[in-house]
């Protein structure tokens, strides 16, 4: 019989009941929330394989295309809280489908860019119609499952990244190549379609397939909704005890501005790769975009998706959470200068490999971030804590394209080395922060993560 050392939500978790409510929620939910992130990645970040068409057909230049990679994050930081709040209050399965379903609208229709001005503008609104989904997803999780699994959870949603990059890359390399082939369109105009039609299709979905909490839902017998509903009242108790209470308390605590600062710093490192992925991998192979630039390019989200999932499942306890987190941030720094490094000296092999590292850990560290906010919010102040978290980091979104534009420009060289070596500036300073948790004042959600004693 399992007991806990003096703590209740231990012993809960343990239950056969809860266990079984647990992996019934994951089947149910994780598939939809993976396919709308799959879809929000792939629209957010299929602009790179549109770059060099972009300016050879419509006239983008370089320097409108970096504001215009970065503006996305604009419109997400400024609508990105009252999303969240209007998600609180209308529920997350209307909300997120209402997200998919006007974020699909605008993604499609770059197929009709005809300018800088448009792309622009395009770019911004993207922002401001898909605003809420990740923080919204997040706040929904943290509702959903106990602390001692939702590292667990948070990998497998953060598994649409590498998903939409081993699957997007080649999708969008051979929607290219086939619209060019068709002849009535150009193929980066086929692209941005297909991959907005495809973002409507998974709000619809979406409708049909999320259920706004435990306690509606169909799918779990009465004990299962007992016990899960139990142990997330308990964890509320104790996130009430830890953290802010309200709105504007969650706004100025100081802890969510620490884990902002964070995020930002990941986020810088995130996009400042993925933006230029597809034109670095080219790059260091000497080929055009294409199918085979495409597919090289999945290869680091292939690993990343292992990576992501098994670290994600095991990081169950607040040792693991802060050793692995620092080490991830650590090897993503050192995988980004490997990258420009190599780069710089024409080794292809080992800039693949550099960047292949560098995916794995950032996709490694981002569910284990996102575990410590979500430890001590909850109610009105997760949605407000969570959604300024995201929206305020994901503005490294805006400063990582134009930050390696214009070091590159200031310092230019062939492979652009310098603007790639200041992305990893920042995972060090993410690390060290990480590993600063380590003097935080105990929490009494960190004892949700204490090993169950046997007896």
């Amino acid at each position: 019989m399992s007991t806990s050392t003096g703590n209740p939500l231990t012993a809960e978790v343990g239950s056969a009941a809860l266990k079984s409510a647990i992996a019934k929620a994951a089947r149910h939910l994780m598939p939809m929330l993976v396919i709308l992130y799959f879809v929000a990645f792939l629209d957010r970040t299929n602009v790179g394989f549109a770059e060099a068409a972009l300016r050879t057909d419509r006239g983008v230049s370089a320097g409108a295309f970096a504001l215009g990679a970065g503006i996305f994050f604009i419109g997400y930081a400024l609508f990105e809280v009252p999303s969240n709040l209007l998600l609180k209050r209308f529920g997350a399965r209307f909300w997120l489908a209402r997200i998919a379903i006007t974020w699909g609208i605008v993604a499609a229709a770059f197929a009709f860019t005809t300018n800088d001005v448009m792309f622009n503008v395009l770019r911004f609104l993207l922002g401001v119609t898909e605003a809420g989904l990740f923080p919204g997803v997040i706040m929904f999780l943290s509702e959903w499952f106990p602390n001692k699994v939702r590292v667990q959870m948070f990998a497998i949603f953060y598994l649409a990244q590498p998903f939409s990059q081993m699957i997007g890359a080649p999708l969008s390399g051979g929607l290219i190549s086939f619209g060019d082939s068709l002849g009535f369109a150009r193929g980066w105009q086929v692209m941005f379609f297909v991959e907005g039609v495809l973002a409507v299709i998974a709000g619809i979905a979406a409708l049909f397939f999320l259920t706004n909490s435990p306690a509606k839902a169909k799918f779990l017998d009465e004990d299962e909704k007992a016990a899960l509903m139990g142990v997330m009242e308990l964890e509320d108790r104790v996130r009430t005890e830890d953290g802010p209470t309200g709105i504007w308390r969650a706004m100025g605590n100081w802890k969510v501005w620490y884990f902002t600062v964070i995020y930002f710093a990941l986020q810088i490192a995130v996009y400042g790769t993925t933006f230029y992925l597809p034109q670095q991998v080219a790059s260091l192979i000497g080929k055009k975009v294409g199918w085979e630039v495409g597919v090289i390019s999945a290869v680091p989200w292939l690993v990343g998706l292992f990576a992501c999932y098994f670290f994600g499942k095991a990081a169950n306890t607040i040792v693991r959470r802060r050793a692995w987190g620092t080490a991830c941030y650590v090897l993503t720094g050192l995988a980004i200068l490997g990258s420009g490094w190599a780069g710089a000296n024409g080794q292809p092999v080992l800039g693949i490999l550099f960047i292949t590292l560098a995916v794995a850990s950032f996709l490694t560290v981002g569910p284990i971030t996102w575990a410590y906010p979500t430890s001590f919010l909850t109610g009105a102040a997760a949605a407000a804590g969570i959604g300024l978290i995201n929206s305020l980091g994901n503005l490294g979104g805006f400063v990582a394209p134009l930050m390696r534009t214009g070091i590159n420009d200031a310092v230019p060289t062939q492979s652009g080395v310098w603007g790639v070596i200041s992305l990893g500036v920042f995972a060090f300073l993410a690390a060290a922060m990480v590993f600063g948790t380590k003097f935080f004042r105990m929490a009494k959600s960190d004892e949700l993560l204490e090993p169950v004693a046997h007896h």
